[in-house]
Formats: C-alpha cells, sequence, structure tokens
C-alpha cells in the first residue's frame, strides 16, 4: 500500500479510525471524506507530513462523491446507520460510491455491510443493506464485501451502551433474550480491510462474513458484562409481547429500540456456516474477554481503583 491514495468514506467513524490507522502504518496516503471532515482531525498526528488528507462529501450527492474520490487508488465504504434514511444512504449511498469509485479508476473497492443483509429482510437496516451490497456488486464486480457481526471495541456503541446501563439500573430488562450474536473486535475488522485493499486479486468479488470466536446470546452478553464490571443488577429476560410492545414506541424520545431494531432481533447475528471468513485473512480473531475489560473498567464503581479491576 505504499503511496497509494486510499479514500475511506466514513473514515472518522468507529471502524474508520481503527482502519485508517493500519493503512497508513502500511505507508498509504489516507484521505478522510465524510459530511464534517472538520471532526475527523484527530487522525491527523497517526501521519506523517502530508499522509493524511480531509475532504467534505455526502454519499447522497454523485457529484460529492466525484469530487472527493479523484485520484484514489483504493475506496472504502464505512458508512451505516441505525436509523433515519435508510434507503438513501445505505441502498442509493452504497450504490453511488460504486459508480464513483469505477469512474475514477480505483482498483479496488471494500464496502462494509454487515451480518443479515439481505434485500428480502423485514427490517429496513437488513433490507437497504442487502440492495446495497447488491449495487455495489453490479456498479463494481471486484469490490470486496465485508459482513461484520456485532462490531465492539472501546469507542464503540453497543456494549458501551449496555454497560451504562447496567452500572446506573438497579434493574436492566433484556429484549430477545436468546437472539444470538458474534461480537467481533473492531481492530480485526480494520486488519480485514487493509488485507482487502492490499491483495484485491485475491480478495476482490468476495463477499466475507466476519465474526469473533464468542457466539453468545443477547442474554449471556449482558451477564458478562454484568460480571465484567462487577455490577449485579436484576436482569429480566422479558417475553416478545412486551418486548414488542416497547419496539412500538420506539417513535419516542428516549425509547431503547424501535421497531425496525426489534425486526433485526429476530434472527440471529451469526456467521453461516458456509461463508468465507476470517480463515481466509489469516486472521485469528479476538476473543471479547482478551481486551473488553481494559476500558470496561471505567464502569466498575471505583473505576481503575477497584479491588478487582485488573481481573
Amino acid at each position: 500500500m505504499q503511496d497509494k491514495l486510499v479514500t475511506l468514506i466514513g473514515g472518522g467513524g468507529f471502524l474508520g479510525r481503527y482502519a485508517a490507522q493500519h493503512l497508513l502504518q502500511q505507508g498509504a496516503r489516507v484521505r478522510i471524506a465524510q459530511r464534517d471532515p472538520r471532526g475527523a482531525e484527530f487522525l491527523r498526528p497517526l501521519g506523517g507530513l502530508g499522509q493524511t488528507q480531509f475532504v467534505a462529501t455526502d454519499i447522497r450527492k454523485p457529484e460529492s462523491l466525484a469530487r472527493a474520490l479523484q485520484g484514489s487508488d483504493a475506496v472504502v465504504n464505512l458508512v451505516g446507520i441505525l436509523k433515519g434514511d435508510f434507503q438513501a444512504i445505505q441502498a442509493e449511498g452504497a450504490r453511488n460510491v460504486a459508480v464513483a469509485a469505477a469512474t475514477v479508476g480505483a482498483t479496488s473497492l471494500v464496502h462494509v455491510s454487515a451480518i443479515g443483509a439481505d434485500s428480502r429482510s423485514a427490517s429496513q437496516y437488513g433490507r437497504t443493506k442487502g440492495e446495497g451490497d447488491d449495487a455495489v456488486r453490479a456498479a463494481f464486480p471486484a469490490a470486496t464485501i465485508l459482513r461484520p457481526s456485532i462490531v465492539f471495541g472501546r469507542e464503540d456503541q453497543f456494549v458501551n451502551r449496555f454497560a451504562g446501563m447496567i452500572a446506573s439500573a438497579p434493574v436492566v430488562p433484556v429484549l430477545r433474550a436468546a437472539t444470538r450474536f458474534q461480537p467481533v473486535y473492531v481492530d480485526d475488522v480494520a486488519r480485514a480491510i487493509a488485507a482487502s485493499l492490499a491483495d484485491p486479486a485475491r480478495f476482490g468479488g468476495k463477499m466475507i462474513e466476519l465474526g469473533g470466536p464468542d457466539v453468545l446470546s443477547m442474554g449471556a452478553l449482558i451477564r458478562w458484562i454484568a460480571d465484567a464490571i462487577g455490577r449485579h443488577p436484576a436482569i429480566i429476560e422479558l417475553p416478545d409481547s412486551i418486548g414488542g410492545l416497547i419496539a412500538m414506541l420506539g417513535f419516542l424520545p428516549g425509547a431503547p429500540i424501535t421497531q425496525d431494531q426489534w425486526r433485526m432481533l429476530q434472527s440471529d447475528n451469526v456467521v453461516a456456516p458456509d461463508a468465507e471468513q476470517f480463515s481466509g485473512f489469516g486472521i485469528v480473531p479476538t476473543p471479547l474477554a482478551s481486551v473488553a475489560p481494559t476500558w470496561l473498567v471505567r464502569y466498575r464503581r471505583n473505576g481503575r481503583f477497584s479491588s478487582d479491576a485488573a481481573a
């Protein structure tokens, strides 16, 4: 990747910052393209002089993408949302990125999707992710599509969200407690992105599902987090009849879950047995328990001064 120009669309986000770091370490020039590039300025010190660039773009606007991707050797689309205009961002936006990447002559494209992406999905999230994958393949057949399970890491909004709830509430309700996840470490996904870009002849045109070594139900994950931070609230697994009613109120401010997220929870979020996986990259995925306690310690009663903070 030495001196290659890689444009990371949404590069200042959770996964993007890790992908940028790996690419910069490999000698690539990294262009961060997002709606407000000022939010990614914290990445500048990670590279050498002139190694990082920042540009404003909006994946809903093809002309904006054409300018942002000009001169790119490789492109990575990291943009995804959990609520909002799914069609514009995850379906049409993904198509816009792929078309722009092909137009500027990029030699490789990595599109970050998600396990559960399916154009026939009952959820808008899953359906538009699937439509986006189809559109990317049509516009840029050599694209690598990566489908991770739930991504965890120091800055995530999943494990940290539940840790905050557990630390602050005497009772923690759990919706769809039996739904299974395969949490994957953000740095492992970033390494897969960098590997895909470094060898497009090998990984181009492939769809690869990324999951960690642990398969946990929602209920088991909540209990693991509680143990990791030394908190023991009452954990109540709610029946679907109640969970569905809570989801119906998802339009209200502060609601814990939207109806679309409820639909997503109806299916397990794990790697399919016949899918291409991390092994193709030679990456051994990182267990949740080996890294998460280092940042979850802040949710303990006495933080890093807790008597068992190193446990």
